[in-house]
């Protein structure tokens, strides 16, 4: 009887096993020429958002030279532009600067798949923007130092990572099955 039972169960387990087998060929990557493809545009995209970068955050802007302060403070900004009379330039400047870190959380886990994880793209996002932030302060006129602006990039990075770069990144940069 208990022969007759474990029957059925033992025809089972092979077509389980094929199904599972077909979801793993479904579930193949990227093949080498498509991944290329998919970094080189990356690194492309990735240039350009730097340049972007580059130009919103390191233009000067003489005119506001003397409205400008220096905020090591979390939250005194953002309390500042909520403040604000008028709600679309608070939501110019806080959408903007998140939006500002969106394509880091998608495009770094594609150019350098070793920087692949939530905590290594919020680490090298932060990192980027100090380094802006301290280079706006320091040689831009007209631009300060900002911490509420890092903090805000490397929301909108995790944002992107979450949404799209960590399912981008898993297509182009599957990991290799272990033995």
């Amino acid at each position: 009887m208990a022969r007759a039972a474990s029957g059925p169960r033992s025809l089972l387990r092979p077509r389980a096993a094929e199904a599972g087998n077909a979801d793993r060929r479904e579930r193949r990557p990227l093949a080498l020429g498509m991944r290329l493809l998919a970094m080189a545009c990356a690194f492309v995209f990735m240039v350009a958002f730097a340049v972007v970068l580059a130009r919103l955050t390191l233009h000067p802007s003489p005119a506001s030279e003397a409205l400008t302060h220096t905020n090591v403070r979390p939250g005194s900004s953002l309390r500042a532009y909520l403040d604000q009379p008028a709600l679309r330039d608070a939501v110019k400047q806080i959408g903007g600067n998140l939006l500002l870190g969106v394509p880091f959380g998608v495009l770094v886990p594609l150019v350098a798949p070793r920087t692949r994880g939530l905590l290594r793209v919020l680490l090298l996002t932060a990192v980027v923007m100090l380094l802006v932030e301290f280079a706006q302060g320091a040689l831009v006129t007209g631009r300060a130092f900002d911490i509420d602006d890092v903090i805000l990039n490397t929301t909108g990075a995790l944002a992107g990572y979450l949404l799209l770069g960590r399912r981008m990144s898993r297509a182009v940069h599957a990991r290799r099955p272990r033995d």
